[in-house]
């Protein structure tokens, strides 16, 4: 059983991962799944844990953190009347299907593969991102199935390979089909709680018995740094939305982009060197 002093350097690396998550998530205004993932991965590396589970381990704890923050979200939300129930219940088999999905395609994907795969998918984002206009638009409303169910898995699987609640995903898919962003993002927290509840039991599944896990792991799981960074991330994330009121909307996106481009490149880098 390990001491207080064995966890130690754990517990304060984590700790300042948690308060650069915050800070990060306040000022981009993004779920930090996409923010948490990297920085769980250089923290655990630091920490000696086995490259083999390293990336695992950072794409099932981010789902954790999701899952109570998520379900927050979502009450508030719903509680507005903003929430597009109809649309999440149409989803309801679909995501958490994508979702599920994922956390096979991970179980059996090797560190690098996933690096890769979370590259490719944050440099499509940002691109996204960085292109984007105000103005594209695909339709007036939301399309009918299965195209529609479609996209539910499609979001399931990629949020679930990126250990992220999907909300840059159903906010693009909303408001390309018409819907307004305030909407989209109402809704988008309930999409992370259909991504994140699965991609919890998911990643716990495909972990279970692996060699080389942290302390306080289960599964991909580590239930330490999940029961870290939730309060950390929620106390440091209103300073990093004050920060984010000193910028405006364009430039709050360009900058969340670039991150997302940086992060790309260095997992890239890590690969092939």
């Amino acid at each position: 059983m390990p001491t207080f002093l064995d966890i130690l350097p754990f517990v304060a690396a984590l700790l300042a991962a948690g308060v650069l998550a915050g800070l990060l998530a306040g000022l981009f205004g993004i779920g930090g799944g996409a923010i948490l993932v990297p920085i769980f991965f250089h923290v655990f590396g630091l920490l000696g844990v086995a490259d083999e589970v390293r990336m695992h381990l950072a794409l099932g704890t981010s789902l954790a953190i999701i899952v109570p923050t998520s379900v927050r979200s979502f009450a508030a939300h719903r509680q507005r009347g903003a929430v597009d129930i109809d649309l999440l219940k149409g989803w309801v088999v679909a995501v958490p299907l994508g979702t599920i999905i994922a956390t096979l395609i991970a179980a059996w994907a090797s560190s690098t593969e996933l690096r890769l795969i979370f590259a490719v998918i944050a440099l499509v984002l940002a691109l996204r991102m960085i292109f984007n206009r105000a103005s594209w638009k695909l339709g007036d409303d939301l399309p009918a199935n299965p195209l529609k169910f479609l996209v539910g898995t499609l979001i399931g699987i990629l949020s679930g390979l990126m250990g992220i609640g999907g909300g840059v995903m159903n906010n693009t898919f909303m408001t390309l089909y018409g819907r307004t962003i305030h909407q989209a993002v109402a809704t988008s927290s309930g999409v992370g709680v259909l991504i994140s509840i699965p991609g919890l039991v998911g990643y716990i599944w495909g972990g279970w018995g692996k060699p080389g896990l942290p302390p306080f792991s289960t599964g991909y799981i580590n239930w330490l740094a999940v029961a870290l960074l939730i309060p950390v991330t929620l106390y440091t994330a209103p300073y990093g939305a004050r920060l984010a009121h000193a910028m405006s909307k364009r430039q709050l996106e360009f900058g969340f982009a670039l991150f997302l481009v940086a992060i790309a490149a260095q997992f890239f880098a890590s690969v092939i060197f």
